[in-house]
């Protein structure tokens, strides 16, 4: 495998569990990770093909609930959402997948929106929850080893499973990945539920955690710039205090840069033009974490049906 951020890490975890000797090579481990900068809250943002993501994070949601309650994680937590819509619109496929789903009335639509609706969700705190993976995924007896890797041809193993995020544009020669860029604030200042607008072209959140909350945001397509711009920082809070209007400003306590890994659609599927069998599981845009878990079953589903062949 290559690979060792979120999407990784949870291919990794399900093909020891499913008896396939797995070692994984990656550049980057978590803290240097993009998914470290996520602000991991549940939701399917910014990934396609739909009938697809809708399944994937459904299956992703249920297992992320069965690992807090199973292995009693602290740092999952249920938190509410309100998602406001300029235009009403039907609800999303994944709601009937979900604990929690309600129709605003309209005296609860903050000025500006026509509609929205209200979610539970799991929120990640991801310095915890990739940490706990890596441990996860050593535990079921899992190798890791850090390093470059510049060819699929140059993987040992009878199967590569790429999981490379934006790594795949170079290692693929796959110009339809690109960075989104993302940039975020920690404040310490909780605001009860989160708020959101998905649009990408005016992206706001905040996503309370158990530290801080997260202010948001970016989705700049084709900006490789990792730093955070001041201009960016006052665009986020001018946004975020349209639904937040309580936002205190002097509890920031930090900002933070990630490049979304985004592909017209999510690349999972075998490939052999490389010499070797390859499944690529990347392009998952905003969606890594909402994603992991039923992209891993979809890979471990790929392997079963290849041996059995």
């Amino acid at each position: 495998m290559i690979g060792a951020g979120v999407v990784g890490l949870s291919c990794g975890i399900r093909l020891l569990e499913s008896g396939y000797v797995t070692r994984i090579v990656s550049r980057d481990v978590s803290p240097d990770t993009v998914s470290d900068i996520a602000a991991a809250w549940w939701y399917p943002f910014l990934a396609e093909p739909v009938e697809k993501t809708t399944r994937w994070s459904i299956e992703t949601y249920q297992e992320l609930l069965r690992l807090k309650h199973e292995f009693q994680l602290g740092f999952i937590t249920m938190r509410k959402g309100v998602e406001y819509l300029v235009e009403p619109s039907p609800p999303p496929k994944w709601s009937d997948g979900i604990s929690h789903f309600r129709i605003l009335n309209i005296d609860e639509v903050v000025e500006g929106y026509k509609s929205g609706w209200e979610i539970e969700a799991p929120v990640i705190e991801m310095a915890h929850y990739l940490p706990w993976l890596m441990e996860r995924f050593l535990m079921l007896g899992g190798d890791v080893q850090e390093g470059f890797i510049s060819s699929l041809s140059e993987v040992e193993g009878e199967l590569v499973v790429n999981c490379t995020g934006l790594g795949a544009r170079e290692l693929c020669d796959d110009e339809e990945v690109v960075p989104v860029r993302g940039q975020i604030i920690y404040i310490e200042q909780d605001p009860g539920f989160g708020r959101f607008d998905q649009r990408p072209e005016n992206l706001i959140y905040t996503i309370p955690r158990r530290d801080v909350t997260v202010l948001g945001g970016t989705a700049q397509r084709g900006d490789w710039h990792g730093g955070v711009r001041e201009s960016d920082t006052v665009e986020i809070l001018k946004k975020c205090s349209v639904l937040w209007p309580e936002l205190d400003r002097s509890k920031i306590v930090g900002k933070a840069v990630g490049l979304r890994p985004s592909r017209s659609e999510v690349r999972l599927e075998v490939d052999r033009s490389s010499g070797k069998t390859v499944i690529h599981n990347y392009g998952h845009g905003g969606a890594g974490v909402t994603l992991s878990w039923g992209c891993a079953d979809e890979v471990v589903a790929l392997v079963s049906r290849m041996n059995q062949q």
